[in-house]
């Protein structure tokens, strides 16, 4: 799949903001199933300096600052990229879900570098506790001697079911507990609730940042800015690697899932954060287009 992606963050505040100091996680990730192509990110008004780094999880994060007064900040990512396949599950990896626990409770001498690295997502985060709640609400997919993939895909179509999609329920700041309670929320709000039934149960899960193409209703056109960014799950198997699910559609993602990046919940990966003094209140806007290119069948070879 050929895209071209258009995301624009901007915040108006009700008085002028003297200094800011900013950090975008806005620029996708290179993966080998994920090519990302001429990238540029615009920023308004332009900053006084600005650099690309990495960050602990291997996302791509720009930081910026802003020294003169400005009362609007508008920063807005081009990217075109190319989406392939997702590797397929090692038949062989397949393991009962409690030796999937094991293996990451093994002692450090025993351990591989990916289950080392795998453990970091197997604790609790800002964003994510876990809680016998969220076991028990686990269990229902993950029964004694289940294989580890079943059970994760099992958990996927419990949420999917059990939950009700309520963009005016919850906010960034609402627990997982309460989600739990509710029954309702977001994408983020179910991200966060199926990493908390995983590390719950001893395994390793972590928060992936990005978008999904989607489609209007049939006979409409697409609104320009009518997407939005995704949030989704990977959880570590044993033997092979991450295995990435959506809760909030019930379904492993594919080609359409853009990948931004991934940390141990939503705070490693807010799209854009930062300090500034002055301001006073501000208002938030997004707009994102996830536009399909015209030439998605033909065109470059993948990586090129």
């Amino acid at each position: 799949m050929k895209y071209q992606l258009r995301h624009t963050t901007s915040y108006e505040y009700s008085g002028q903001v003297s200094l800011s100091h900013n950090e975008a996680r806005m620029l996708p990730r290179e993966l080998p199933w994920q090519w990302v192509g001429e990238t540029r990110i615009h920023i308004n008004p332009a900053p006084i300096r600005q650099r690309e780094r990495t960050d602990f999880f291997g996302n791509r994060v720009v930081y910026f600052s802003l020294e003169q007064l400005h009362s609007n900040l508008q920063v807005t990512l081009t990217c075109s990229l190319e989406t392939r396949p997702r590797p397929a599950q090692d038949i062989f990896s397949s393991i009962p879900w409690e030796d999937a626990v094991q293996a990451l409770r093994q002692d450090l001498a025993y351990s591989n570098a990916d289950t080392l690295e795998a453990r970091l997502f197997a604790l609790d985060s800002a964003f994510v506790q876990q809680h016998d709640r969220l076991a028990n609400y686990a269990r229902q997919s993950f029964t004694p001697g289940c294989n580890l993939v079943d059970a994760i895909a099992s958990l996927n179509q419990q949420i999917f079911t059990d939950f009700t999609y309520d963009p005016d329920f919850t906010t960034v700041a609402t627990p997982v507990e309460e989600v739990l309670a509710n029954r309702r929320g977001v994408c983020q709000d179910f991200a966060h609730l199926a990493i908390g039934c995983m590390r719950s149960m001893g395994l390793a899960a972590r928060y992936v940042s990005g978008y999904m193409e989607t489609l209007p209703p049939p006979g409409q056109e697409k609104l320009l800015g009518a997407d939005a960014t995704h949030a989704w799950l990977s959880v570590y198997v044993p033997g092979w690697g991450w295995l990435e699910i959506d809760p909030t559609n019930g379904c492993l993602p594919d080609e359409r899932y853009i990948i931004l990046g991934w940390g141990r919940d939503y705070a490693d990966v807010t799209p854009l954060k930062g300090v500034m003094t002055g301001g006073g209140e501000h208002e938030l806007s997004v707009a994102v287009d996830v536009i399909p290119s015209p030439d998605r069948d033909g065109g470059l070879a993948f990586g090129q």
